[in-house]
């Protein structure tokens, strides 16, 4: 009994840490996800909220140059909400991760507030670089499933990269970018939908192709005999 009574003042010691030190990322997780159907029910369930407050303590141990404990309590929080952030990492405030499964933030990653990041997200490097070697994410930016940023670049504020885009190039503000590599499509100067409304972002690639072959078509009708 001493054990579960002490097991549960630890619970309840974590969950009340989250309510008092973290209200921007439970207020993120309430508007971004329509699954959610409360706070206590995000405060106690949401792998995605407890990675992000694990690596606020392992990021502060980082900065105190603190050896190895660090690095071992981030994979400790991998292990248990499959989203591996190292601790040298720097996060803004309202980070949403969505599910978290297979999310990895790099070393020298840097991520700016109100950033939405769905399952498999990668913010990695290209190889063996020293120094900056891991993206910067811009302020109220969603990047879809599977999607790979990779390098030292910029991905402006409000823009949007798609499902499984891989980006190696630098992406400007309020610009949605799919495709592999990933092109930016356009919207006319218009902020980027931030709803996240994966639906209707277009694909230049795809667009590309249906005009040759409307223009195949065009040309098929004009020659004789076919």
């Amino acid at each position: 009994m001493t054990f579960l009574f002490t097991l549960v003042l630890i619970f309840a010691a974590w969950a009340l840490i989250i309510l008092v030190f973290f209200k921007a990322e439970i207020q993120s997780t309430k508007e971004r996800d329509p699954a959610a159907r409360g706070v206590l029910e995000i405060v106690l369930l949401y792998p995605g909220l407890h990675a992000v407050v694990a690596h606020r303590i392992n990021h502060f141990l980082w900065k105190m140059k603190i050896p190895l404990l660090p690095r071992a309590l981030s994979q400790l929080t991998r292990f248990f909400t499959g989203v591996e952030i190292h601790p040298g990492a720097e996060i803004g405030k309202g980070l949403f991760i969505d599910h978290g499964m297979g999310v990895v933030v790099g070393e020298t990653a840097i991520v700016g507030d109100n950033v939405t990041l769905f399952q498999g997200v990668t913010l990695g490097g290209t190889g063996k670089e020293t120094g900056k070697r891991h993206p910067t994410i811009g302020s109220n930016v969603v990047i879809g499933a599977g999607a790979k940023v990779l390098g030292n670049i910029t991905v402006g504020d409000n823009s949007y990269v798609g499902a499984n885009a891989v980006i190696i190039r630098a992406v400007p503000s309020n610009a949605p970018v799919v495709g592999v590599p990933g092109h930016v499509t356009k919207q006319e100067g218009k902020k980027m939908d931030l709803m996240m409304d994966h639906v209707h972002t277009s694909d230049p690639v795809m667009q590309h192709m249906k005009d040759l072959v409307r223009r195949v078509k065009t040309l098929e009708d004009k020659t004789p005999g076919q």
